[in-house]
């Protein structure tokens, strides 16, 4: 099975760290997240990559090259704007022909992929999600009033809890032709189109860990949650 890694991002929200860098390609540890994550995918029998890369192309590029140092086969395939998470995976269309994995390429991942897999194929759904528990507590306290303002309950910083997309998903070709071509566009726009269509879109709660790097809050918990399981493992 092949992977498409969406990697063109212009990490805004992670700047002036990506200025220089393309957010994938910021270390954690020794190596670039990146590297990690396709580590992860050859560890579950992923070895075709897919790479859509746009922004500072050229240091995942020269970096990885044709993937063969890392035992695997890696295309890149080029976006020369930005295009949101769903129109890089449009540009991916020609280089897909059966059930491939789609993966964000600014995380960290590390669970059973091949689970995942078998789930998707039997439900026969057109896509099947990456979903981990998760909980956190708002900031502030969430005031309860009445029609006429009264206050009727305090509930001091409570407690949220659901389920999160990985940004890992299972997906089926046929997937690609609700993206429209060569125009900006979201994954949860395209979703919300299938599922409105009545395609099954599957979700499959997994066990195991998801690193995001999507701002500088997140990274800097990534790197010491990287540093403190390297102490443990040391």
């Amino acid at each position: 099975m092949k992977a498409v890694v969406l990697a063109a991002g212009l990490g805004t929200r992670l700047r002036p760290y990506t200025l220089f860098v393309p957010k994938p390609m910021l270390p954690l540890g020794e190596r670039p997240v990146l590297e990690h994550l396709f580590e992860w995918l050859k560890s579950n029998k992923i070895l075709e990559l897919n790479v859509c890369v746009g922004y500072l192309r050229r240091t995942i590029e020269e970096y990885f090259r044709d993937g063969e140092v890392l035992g695997l086969r890696i295309k890149y395939i080029r976006t020369g704007r930005p295009m949101g998470t769903a129109g890089q995976l449009k540009s991916a269309q020609n280089y897909v022909k059966n059930t491939f994995v789609c993966i964000y390429g600014d995380s960290v991942l590390d669970f059973d992929l091949t689970k995942l897999i078998k789930a998707h194929k039997k439900n026969k759904a057109l896509v099947t999600m990456a979903l981990m528990s998760y909980k956190t507590h708002l900031k502030y306290g969430f005031i309860d009033v009445d029609s006429h303002g009264r206050v009727k309950k305090w509930n001091e910083k409570p407690e949220v809890a659901g389920l999160i997309n990985t940004g890992c998903y299972i997906m089926e070709p046929q997937f690609l032709e609700y993206i429209p071509d060569k125009k900006m566009y979201g994954m949860d726009v395209t979703f919300n189109k299938v599922m409105k269509k009545g395609e099954l879109i599957q979700g499959i709660k997994v066990e195991g860990t998801f690193v995001d790097i999507g701002d500088k809050k997140s990274y800097a918990s990534a790197y010491k949650s990287y540093v403190e399981r390297l102490g443990k493992i040391l």
